[in-house]
């Protein structure tokens, strides 16, 4: 998998389902490792809001990724909106 940004919880879940369709697990698959129910998946996919970190470090954890924090790139304002 190549390295991918996210600024939003949005594009977080979308890289999250990538990676999940990826490993050909559903997401009540990933949910049974990760101890939750499909549905609290679809909601950490879709970027639902206040989900809890420990929820996105389990499924960090379960799709063998890791979180790297640094500072954020420069961008044009061109690509601005693809931020938000």
């Amino acid at each position: 998998m190549k390295q991918e940004i996210a600024r939003s919880e949005k594009q977080l879940g979308a890289i999250l389902r990538r990676a999940r369709k990826d490993k050909d697990l559903t997401q009540a698959e990933l949910g049974e490792k990760i101890s939750l129910r499909q549905a609290t998946v679809s909601k950490l996919e879709d970027g639902a809001p206040a989900t809890q970190l420990r929820t996105l470090m389990a499924a960090l954890s379960a799709l063998d990724l890791e979180l790297v924090v640094r500072p954020r790139s420069k961008i044009s304002s061109s690509n601005l909106e693809d931020i938000f």
